[in-house]
């Protein structure tokens, strides 16, 4: 079998059919509320960027005809999050979002404010990476700089990395990684990632010699525009050098790159003894899959997709075989990053396709963890930074009711509508199983009318800051 056929086939994974137990959303009613929680060794952190509780739906009723079949949705932790951002609406109203779409569709928070909140703990303004404007400051002037929990594990002696199907220096894993005003100073947080990180396993898309889709740029076009994901062209003539790189274990001494690119790099970094660090880069400039060419709004599928780049399963247990070398365990976040893409430009069929592809490197992270030590050694999380598209079943209006999507059979996408091309204040899913995972638990305090028990966004961050201690 080839390495390929290996990876798609050690992500497959069995006994998804769910108790009884767990067919109502919600958490664990068993348990003692101040038992003592068990401290995993590793983490693993999986973030649908923009995916709304529709958005897995209607991957479940493509692949399968019928909802809950994905892994996680069989976790034992299963609540709601809400998300927003101290620029838009304060706080979460649990009447009024399910009156009126316009309440939803206002005030939204966006990635850069959702990633510090999920990887530090605090709420802050629209644009920020890992800083808080304190009151009355002036952004950037007056940001200051929050610890997140890369930092945290890599000061426990932990692993750390992210991985994601959009830019490596794009607003999610920026947020986990790098501390600066505004989001899109691309080429600032791609040097902070690579160039001044910690972190042994960093992955994502912005290669400079190709474009959208994996096409390759013609050399005309590399301005220095083309190098930005990548932190400048002097910085990539390093990587590509096997020069880049800060002291990533505190012994003094510079630790560089080890580069990814092709898919080939990608599946034979599943199982060889693994580089110290990782880097990443598949060929395409933007992401893996959902901008390549052809009809964007064709179904699931309809376009061939690029073959030349890794999915987001090989990439994740790539990172995965590279970061379990470190004794001490790790803490890692992936990100489906193009599901947002998809449901910005309102493409049911990539978006569905994009959810696909996270619910299969879940699966393959889910092997993994039942390989290697088992949920006794391991927390895993699957969540979301927002939702968009105020997704919902055909039929609806804004003032409600807002039907469930509809399946047309397994291979088919359900029926369904877009009410927005933005973010929305609606409530996100998450889900969790392994040591530590009821602790999220724990911290819902309130319920939904339609989704249940929810939590903050940032409580994930301080139930992860509190498993990894001071």
């Amino acid at each position: 079998m080839t390495l390929r056929g290996r990876c798609a086939s050690l992500a497959v994974v069995s006994g998804i059919l769910v108790s009884c137990v767990l067919c109502v959303w919600g958490v664990p009613a068993s348990g003692a509320a101040n038992a003592p929680v068990s401290s995993p060794r590793n983490m693993i952190i999986f973030i649908g960027d923009g995916c709304g509780f529709n958005h897995i739906a209607a991957a479940d009723l493509y692949q399968y005809g019928v909802t809950g079949r994905q892994v996680y949705e069989g976790f034992p932790v299963r609540l709601g999050v809400t998300t927003y951002s101290t620029s838009g609406r304060a706080g979460y109203n649990r009447q009024r979002a399910w009156r009126n779409l316009d309440y939803l569709k206002e005030g939204a928070t966006d990635s850069a404010a959702a990633a510090t909140a999920l990887a530090c703990g605090v709420k802050t303004y629209n644009g920020a990476i890992g800083v808080v404007l304190p009151e009355g400051g002036t952004a950037p002037a007056d940001v200051r700089p929050v610890e997140n929990i890369l930092e945290r594990a890599e000061k426990q002696g932990k692993a750390t990395g992210v991985v994601t199907s959009v830019e490596l220096s794009h607003a999610t894993p920026a947020g986990f990684v790098a501390h600066t005003a505004a989001r899109g100073d691309y080429v600032e947080i791609a040097r902070q990632m690579i160039a001044r990180s910690a972190c042994e396993v960093v992955m994502g898309c912005g290669h400079p010699l190709y474009g959208a889709g994996g096409v390759p740029r013609p050399e005309g076009e590399l301005a220095d525009a083309a190098y930005q994901f990548v932190g400048g062209k002097e910085l990539w003539g390093q990587v590509v050098a096997g020069t880049a790189g800060a002291d990533a274990d505190g012994d003094g001494t510079p630790d560089p790159w080890a580069l990814a690119q092709s898919r080939s790099d990608f599946e034979r970094l599943c199982y060889v003894a693994p580089p110290k660090r990782l880097l990443g880069i598949p060929f395409s400039g933007t992401t893996l899959n959902q901008d390549r060419p052809g009809s964007a709004l064709a179904g699931p599928y309809g376009v061939p997709r690029n073959q030349n780049v890794p999915t987001l399963a090989e990439m994740s247990r790539a990172a995965l075989n590279t970061l379990s070398a470190d004794p001490d365990g790790f803490v890692v976040m992936v990100e489906g990053g193009a599901i947002d893409w998809a449901a910005h430009g309102g493409q049911l069929g990539r978006m569905i396709e994009e959810v696909v592809d996270l619910n299969r490197a879940v699966e393959a992270a889910s092997d993994w963890v039942s390989h290697h030590g088992g949920w006794d050694d391991t927390l895993l999380i699957v969540t979301a930074d927002h939702e968009t598209g105020c997704l919902t079943g055909p039929d609806s209006t804004e003032a409600g009711p807002w039907p469930e999507l509809v399946s047309n059979g397994p291979g088919l996408p359900p029926s369904a509508v877009w009410h927005s091309g933005g973010h929305t204040n609606s409530l996100v899913p998450a889900f969790a199983n392994g040591a530590g995972s009821e602790l999220l638990a724990r911290w819902a305090k309130r319920t939904d009318p339609r989704r249940g028990p929810y939590i903050d966004n940032t409580d994930i961050a301080r139930a992860v800051f509190e498993l990894l201690g001071s």
